[in-house]
């Protein structure tokens, strides 16, 4: 689970660049985001579920989001003869 700070992962809605230094900042933002993704991807891939929410985001509904993959993982779970570990269920990433 990732919450992501408005500022420092570059919210489209809501990130203000400083007047100082303008370019500087978004181009370090836009780094901060293509991290974001190229370490995403790379935990999906090793098998991990993903779920990221901006700091901006109903506290409810993320959680609501946490709880359906939860919920995804244990219905994986029971089927599964030798249950997988919690953290490492194989799926795509969720957003």
């Amino acid at each position: 689970m990732f919450v992501d700070g408005c500022f420092w992962h570059f919210c489209p809605d809501h990130t203000h660049l400083p007047k100082t230094n303008a370019e500087l900042w978004r181009r370090k933002l836009l780094a901060n985001r293509q991290r974001d993704a190229r370490n995403e991807a790379i935990l999906v891939h090793e098998g991990w579920w993903v779920v990221r929410a901006w700091e901006h985001d109903d506290p409810a509904e993320t959680a609501d989001r946490v709880e359906e993959v939860l919920d995804q993982w244990h219905a994986i779970a029971r089927r599964a003869e030798h249950p997988p570990i919690p953290v490492r269920c194989p799926t795509e990433g969720n957003r």
